[in-house]
């Protein structure tokens, strides 16, 4: 088994009995390291020096460690999708339809803020930065408080791009909806990110010390809370304030202005950090850009919805699997490169410009050929065992037929292919840019993740209305 180290010096040195040194790495003698520090001796103890080792996991583990957390975030995405076929008929989502533009939106949060955050304490637990309590208090304290800033301000611009793609097809605007839609946005950015970062801190400190890698653990279990947190905190306050509109009109505008005003205090802590102050100042664009890509996909939701209503119980099972197993992909890479080189440089053995085979079958131009055919072999059992699980539950509007699975699952696996691919060329490109992938990859992969899944789900049913194959009550 080989063991990749980064070097702090460039001498060799000799090691400790547990090692041997070929080159520029080191290999064990047969016993089993996570991520590690070790010591380099050369001649004498002042000549001392610490290299991070980092274990390739064999491909048997990783499947093992990935399947389980993703047989859990699709039952979570089941439950989701199955309490949006629900909620989609509440007075709320009936009369402001622009609540639907929103619920891609926030829930891409989790894409935006905690699998990012998962990723980027990911590749912290195996670089061994919280080993140290001092460490890990900070590192916890700075990204609580970035991930709330980021989430007031996301979920403030969501409930803008919302009314305003639900103004331009209609051409009037309806302030008290504006206002409900704001407030429900920030109050459930807000409290669904606080709770879904707690989590994900715990669970990367539970991986780490029982040597789990977690970056195969901790962005699906993020996915599996995410949807279901989001969305039920999202439908429970939209039909609150929608419920309140007439008798307390005071109380939205009152709640947007709290959750603005919270703002300043949580960049400043976050500015205080020295974990999450680059962060706060330049990791605005990719999850602002992410947001708009999927208020774009929630555009679509809310048409397709309006045509099909087989496509809402299938929209979060379709775009959480993909964003699941893309943002497993970019955070191992993510860390790969954070273990091997320095900001700005590729390892030689890995190439930006790679065509869509060489992704998948080239392990000469890129060291994850293994881990993105496992990713796309788990996509059609998956999605059978969640379908499954809702036609077992006599969940939606949409009968299980052959041709419905066949087309279906097609749109699945076309969703997964492109979105590691993309993966692997975006964060090549934004490491061999000097860009962080840690803070960056995931809000654009799951926000695209979102729009490739509704568009390919909406031709789904589209194609299925055209050759017979529908339901009795769509295309009307």
């Amino acid at each position: 088994m080989s063991l990749i180290v980064k070097r702090k010096k460039s001498h060799r040195a000799k090691l400790s009995k547990d090692y041997r040194m070929e080159g520029n790495e080191i290999h064990d003698d047969g016993s089993e390291y996570s991520t590690d520090t070790c010591t380099l001796l050369n001649g004498d103890a002042s000549a001392k020096q610490e290299v991070i080792v980092v274990k390739q996991e064999p491909l048997w583990a990783t499947a093992i460690q990935m399947f389980i957390p993703f047989l859990l975030a699709g039952f979570g995405m089941v439950t989701a999708s199955l309490l949006l076929d629900k909620v989609q008929h509440w007075p709320v989502y009936q009369n402001i339809s622009e609540v639907y533009i929103l619920v891609p939106a926030l829930l891409g949060l989790k894409g935006n803020l905690e699998m990012t955050l998962a990723s980027r304490l990911s590749t912290h637990a195996n670089l061994g930065h919280l080993d140290s309590h001092k460490q890990k208090l900070s590192l916890i304290t700075g990204n609580i408080a970035l991930i709330l800033c980021q989430a007031i301000v996301v979920g403030f611009l969501a409930s803008i791009a919302a009314v305003i793609f639900g103004w331009i097809p209609r051409g009037e605007l309806n302030i008290q909806h504006a206002l409900l839609l704001c407030a429900s946005s920030i109050v459930t950015a807000f409290g669904a990110s606080f709770v879904l970062g707690v989590v994900m801190i715990g669970v990367i400190i539970f991986s780490r010390h029982f040597n789990i890698n977690p970056d195969n653990v901790a962005t699906p279990i993020a996915a599996s809370l995410g949807d279901l947190t989001t969305l039920a905190v999202l439908s429970y306050f939209a039909s609150l304030f929608y419920r309140t509109i007439d008798s307390h009109p005071w109380l939205t505008p009152c709640l947007i202005v709290l959750g603005i005003s919270l703002v300043p205090l949580w960049a400043y802590v976050a500015s205080q950090n020295k974990y999450t102050r680059e962060v706060l100042f330049s990791g605005w664009s990719p999850v602002i850009s992410a947001m708009i890509i999927s208020s774009a996909g929630g555009l679509i939701l809310d048409f397709t919805v309006s045509q099909y209503k087989g496509v809402a119980v299938f929209q979060l099972v379709i775009n959480g699997v993909g964003g699941n197993l893309v943002a497993v992909q970019a955070s191992r890479i993510s860390t790969e490169l954070h273990s091997k080189g320095n900001l700005g440089e590729l390892p030689s053995h890995m190439q930006v410009c790679i065509s869509p085979c060489d992704a998948f079958c080239d392990n000469k131009k890129t060291s994850h050929t293994g881990t993105a055919n496992m990713l796309m072999l788990m996509v059609i059992p998956g999605h059978l065992i969640f379908s499954y699980t809702i036609s077992y539950l006599q969940a939606g509007h949409t009968s299980f037929t052959l041709v419905f699975m066949l087309v279906y699952l097609s749109a699945a696996l076309i969703q997964v292919f492109l979105l590691l691919y993309i993966a692997q060329v975006l964060t090549l490109s934004m490491w061999k840019s000097g860009v962080d992938p840690d803070n960056s990859a995931i809000p654009y992969l799951t926000a695209l993740g979102d729009l490739l899944g509704t568009m390919l789900l909406g031709l789904a049913f589209q194609f299925l209305y055209l050759i017979g194959d529908r339901d009795s009550d769509v295309g009307d």
